[in-house]
């Protein structure tokens, strides 16, 4: 029996990169999966095509987890496509890089919106549902911990998931509810590659910080996240896992 067998998943922001990643592992554990997406509704399906292929199961939802109420309804399609929900992998997030001197009320909003609140949005719609043993991780980032210079929004936004995870591991602990997330450092993804960071400077300063001489790939990612919805992880909650080649 695979470790997630008879577990229900909601990943959100999984139509690309890390979180097509997270949502194709754990479908191989034996997690039914909804594949949230925010706009990328073909790239949700391809994600859905490829568990399924693979004798999974999954279904794609969009919502923008910024609002309460598509929060909400991408945990209802959990709920009425599979009966349940067992974990929440808060994946969704954006990233924009400004120096102290052009950061715009807009660059923050947005960032925070969808970083932050999303994160407190999507999990206060699942735990209404979730019974013992059910398991929160929420993707946060090495720049908590590393700070690069232009990154004070972003840096902001994954040190407040950092917060809020220990916050709700406490707090949710009582009702047998783990909380954890995971940090990763760099990693090649359609994101990372778009914002052109992969060939850039912070590329090479990143990768001459890495004592295992990489970058990430999004199933360096995965597996990890797979571990902490796993019961092999059942004493770990509030904990930050750096998964960033050794990156510090």
């Amino acid at each position: 029996m695979s470790k997630l067998t008879g577990k229900v998943a909601v990943v959100t922001g999984a139509s690309k990169g890390i979180g097509a990643a997270i949502a194709k592992a754990l479908a191989a554990e034996g997690a039914s999966v909804v594949v949230n997406y925010a706009s990328s509704k073909a790239g949700a399906e391809a994600v859905v095509a490829a568990i399924t292929a693979a004798d999974g199961h999954a279904v794609a939802v969009g919502g923008d987890v910024s609002k309460a109420a598509d929060a909400q309804g991408i945990v209802k399609a959990a709920i009425d496509t599979f009966g349940r929900i067992d974990i929440l992998v808060n994946n969704s997030g954006i990233y924009e890089f400004s120096p102290i001197e052009e950061i715009t009320e807009e660059h923050f909003h947005k960032q925070f919106n969808t970083n932050v609140l999303g994160v407190l949005l999507t999990t206060q719609a699942a735990v209404r549902h979730f019974g013992e043993g059910a398991s929160i991780i929420n993707v946060s980032s090495v720049v908590s911990r590393i700070t690069p210079p232009a990154s004070a929004v972003y840096s902001g936004t994954k040190g407040a998931v950092d917060a809020i995870t220990g916050v709700l591991a406490r707090e949710l602990g009582p009702k047998k509810i783990r909380v954890n997330s995971v940090n990763p450092g760099v990693v090649v993804t359609e994101g990372t590659q778009s914002a052109g960071i992969i060939g850039s400077d912070l590329d090479a300063w990143a990768l001459a910080q890495t004592p295992l001489g990489r970058l990430g790939q999004p199933d360096d990612i995965a597996s990890i996240v797979v571990f902490l919805a796993s019961d092999d992880s059942r004493w770990m909650t509030g904990e930050h896992v750096v998964a960033s080649g050794g990156m510090r």
